[in-house]
C-alpha cells in the first residue's frame, strides 16, 4: 500500500441521461443533468466519482460543474491523492459552494483510498452491510394521477413512498387523502414539499394532512423562512425533517440547536461529498437527530458511493435511494448497485465498486486535464 498516490491527469464527461420528464414544485427535468470523473494517478488505477446538476434547487447546472471541473483539476495535478482533507480543501479556497461539482471529485478520492487499501469503501470508512430499502417517489401530478401511481408502485412491492408537494397546499391535501385512500394504511407514506409552501400553506397543508398517518414532511418552506421553523415545529402534527435548509455541519447545528427540524435529508450534491457528509451524520448522531440518505438524479455510479456510506453511517435511518428507478432511460454504469425490488446491495470490490460503461462515456463530451 502507498503512502502517496499522486494525481497525474482527470477525465471529465458530459453525463448526460435521457428520462422521462419528473416534476417537482420548483421544475421538470427530461435529462439527468450529470458530470462524471475519472481522476487518474500513478498507482496505475483511477478513482470514479459522478455528481447531478440540480439547478432549481442548488444553483448549478451541468455547464458550470463541466468549467468548474476543469479548473479544480488544474489545482489537484501533481498533488497526493490520499490526504482527502487537503485537497477538498484546495477546492474550498478556490471558491465557495459549488457543492455539487465537488462531490464528484471527492467521491473519486475515496474511491481512490479504498482502491488503494484494496477493500470495499465501505469497509475502509468502518462500516458493515445492513438492509437498505428505498423509497419510491411520486412526482407532482393530479391528485387522480398520482393515486394511481402510488398503486403502480404497490403492486411492485414498495412498502414506502415519497410524494412530492408543495404546487398548491389546498390540492396538496387532496393528493394525500386520495394516496392514502387508494392504498391503505400499511405503506408508509413520506412528503416533501421542495420549499413550496408559505408559512401559513405549511401549516394549513400539515395539519390537514396529519390524520393521515404521514412518517414526516421534508423542507415545507423556503430557506428564508428557516427562522420561522421553530413555530411550525411546535404547528404540525407532521415531523419535519430539513433538506435544502442544511448543507453543512455547521447548517445542521444551527437547525438542531433552534429547534427547527426532527430529521436531517444528507445528500452529495449539497454537503460536496463523503467528507462534509460524515460531518453532518456525526453532529445529528451527537443530537439524536435521525438522518436520510437522499439524492438528485445521479446514476448507479454515485448511488454505489452513497450506499458504501450508509452502511458506515448507523444514524442514516430513512433512505430515499430510488433516483435511478425515476424514469432513467439508459443505464451508463457497470459494476455497482444492485436493485432487488426496492432493496439495494452491492459486492466486495475495492473501491465503490462501480464505473462507466465505455459505450455510453464514447457518446459523451470529453475534457481531459
Amino acid at each position: 500500500m502507498k503512502n502517496k498516490i499522486i494525481i497525474t491527469h482527470i477525465d471529465i464527461y458530459r453525463f448526460s441521461i435521457p428520462m422521462e420528464p419528473f416534476t417537482i414544485a420548483t421544475g421538470t427535468l427530461d435529462h439527468a443533468q450529470n458530470v462524471f470523473i475519472r481522476v487518474h494517478t500513478d498507482a496505475g488505477f483511477y478513482g470514479v466519482g459522478e455528481c447531478s446538476a440540480f439547478p432549481m434547487i442548488v444553483g448549478e447546472t451541468q455547464d458550470t460543474c463541466l468549467v468548474m471541473a476543469r479548473e479544480f483539476a488544474k489545482l489537484w495535478r501533481g498533488h497526493d491523492a490520499l490526504d482527502i482533507p487537503a485537497r477538498m480543501q484546495q477546492l474550498h479556497n478556490f471558491t465557495a459552494g459549488n457543492t455539487t461539482i465537488k462531490s464528484a471529485f471527492d467521491i473519486a478520492l475515496f474511491d481512490i483510498a479504498a482502491k488503494n487499501a484494496d477493500v470495499p469503501l465501505y469497509r475502509l470508512l468502518g462500516g458493515e452491510r445492513c438492509e437498505v430499502e428505498s423509497d419510491i417517489t411520486i412526482g407532482i401530478a393530479g391528485p387522480h394521477m398520482m393515486a394511481l401511481k402510488a398503486l403502480d408502485f404497490k403492486a411492485t412491492g414498495a412498502t414506502i413512498l415519497k410524494v412530492k408537494l408543495g404546487k398548491n397546499a389546498v390540492e396538496d391535501v387532496e393528493r394525500i387523502r386520495q394516496i392514502r385512500e387508494a392504498v391503505g394504511g400499511v405503506i408508509k407514506i413520506r412528503i416533501d414539499a421542495n420549499q413550496g409552501w408559505s408559512f401559513d400553506d405549511a401549516v394549513f397543508a400539515l395539519q390537514a394532512i396529519g390524520q393521515y398517518d404521514i412518517e414526516f414532511c421534508e423542507q415545507p418552506m423556503r430557506t428564508w423562512y428557516d427562522d420561522r421553523l421553530p413555530q411550525l415545529m411546535q404547528l404540525s402534527p407532521v415531523k419535519i425533517m430539513a433538506d435544502e435548509s442544511v448543507y453543512n455541519h455547521h447548517d445542521a447545528r444551527k437547525q438542531i440547536n433552534s429547534g427547527s427540524c426532527h430529521y436531517i435529508n444528507i445528500k452529495m450534491a449539497k454537503s460536496g461529498g463523503i467528507l462534509e457528509a460524515k460531518q453532518i451524520h456525526d453532529e445529528a448522531a451527537s443530537k439524536g437527530i435521525a438522518c436520510m440518505m437522499g439524492g438528485m438524479l445521479e446514476s448507479r455510479i454515485a448511488l454505489s458511493a452513497k450506499l458504501h456510506f450508509v452502511y458506515a453511517s448507523p444514524n442514516i435511518q430513512f433512505y430515499d435511494m430510488d433516483t435511478c428507478m425515476l424514469g432513467h432511460l439508459e443505464d451508463p454504469c457497470i459494476g455497482g448497485v444492485n436493485y432487488e425490488g426496492y432493496q439495494l446491495s452491492i459486492g466486495d470490490e475495492p473501491g465503490i465498486g462501480a464505473d462507466a460503461n465505455e459505450a455510453f462515456l464514447a457518446h459523451c463530451e470529453h475534457f481531459k486535464i
